[in-house]
């Protein structure tokens, strides 16, 4: 029972956590394109969203990235936007990390990622063209939407490629003190 207490918490903790990391690159680290129809906007919420997605899998990667950002999106004056990128984002995470929860390799990693550049693309040009009601005006935001992931991508393998092996470090330290305090009580 206490086992299970414990699961939960730090599940929840790690959820919160990787919300909070997503939502913190987001509104620190931007920049407004005066290119696009709507402004645009590149960021690097990206990057946090990518590495809870592939260490933590489908899960841990929707509930950060749909809510991280969207709350962004609350927050900092593109309302309109929260709903979708709850929905598009969340769904570029799952994707994400369910791909990369069966395979851990670079090249699912790869093809992790250009999926959920496939799903950005496409979802943020769907919801523009509803929300502005015209269906050219969003090919000004796929520029900066490929930027945006190719970015987040570029930092994101090598990163994963490094936490991967400490992470298995740490899980094998987590089965040990799981094994401890079973033997203690």
């Amino acid at each position: 029972m206490e086992q299970r207490s414990f699961s939960q918490t730090k599940q929840l903790v790690y959820a919160a956590l990787g919300i909070a990391l997503v939502f913190i690159c987001t509104v620190f680290v931007n920049v407004r394109l005066p290119i696009a129809a709507n402004g645009g906007l590149i960021h690097l919420g990206n990057v946090p969203l990518f590495i809870i997605a592939i260490l933590y899998g489908r899960r841990f990667g929707a509930l950060a990235g749909g809510i991280g950002m969207a709350l962004f999106d609350v927050v900092g004056g593109w309302f309109l936007w929260a709903p979708f990128t709850l929905i598009i984002v969340g769904f570029m995470g799952y994707t994400v990390g369910a791909i990369c929860e069966k395979n851990q390799t670079l090249k699912a990693y790869v093809l992790a990622l250009a999926a959920a550049c496939i799903i950005k693309v496409v979802g943020y040009y769907g919801a523009e063209g509803i929300i502005y009601g015209n269906w050219l005006a969003p090919m000004t935001s796929v520029p900066g939407n490929l930027v945006q992931i190719g970015v987040a991508s570029v930092i994101v393998l090598p990163v994963v490629l490094k936490l991967r092996k400490h992470r298995a470090f740490l899980s094998g330290q987590e089965a040990a003190d799981k094994k401890h305090r079973q033997l203690s009580c």
